[in-house]
């Protein structure tokens, strides 16, 4: 048998305490009920205004990014079904908003589906409580 080394605590350096706490600063929770709203209002029988799919395409960016990191520190990817669907949200997360309204808003519903179906699968694997 070979013995453990550990290594001796060090306290972390001023350049990653910075970017630690740039990043808490930074950092906005999940808001389930705009999440829900905003997929919502995608998914409705009325289409959206033109005039408004630029801002629902970046709340949506916004709720897909904070879905998937909350599904990778739950180390959700593990699961078959959810991983395919962090994937699909990466994916149409990182697609350009076609300038055509017609095909925008098409792009919008794609990221609302993926919204909708990653959140349940978290929910379904107990990584949100409110939503489990």
């Amino acid at each position: 048998m070979s013995a453990l080394t550990v290594r001796q605590w060090a306290p972390a350096d001023e350049a990653t305490l910075t970017a630690l706490l740039e990043a808490v600063r930074a950092w906005t929770p999940l808001d389930g009920g705009a999440l829900l709203d905003d997929v919502g209002a995608v998914l409705d029988d009325v289409v959206p205004a033109e005039d408004d799919v630029e801002e629902l395409a970046e709340r949506l960016r916004g709720h897909l990014m904070r879905l998937v990191a909350i599904a990778v520190a739950s180390e959700a990817g593990e699961d078959e079904q959810a991983a395919v669907l962090i994937e699909r949200a990466r994916e149409v997360r990182a697609e350009d908003l076609p300038g055509d309204h017609h095909r925008a808003v098409g792009h919008l519903r794609r990221m609302a589906w993926a919204l909708n179906e990653l959140l349940e699968r978290l929910g379904a694997l107990r990584c949100l409580e409110e939503f489990a």
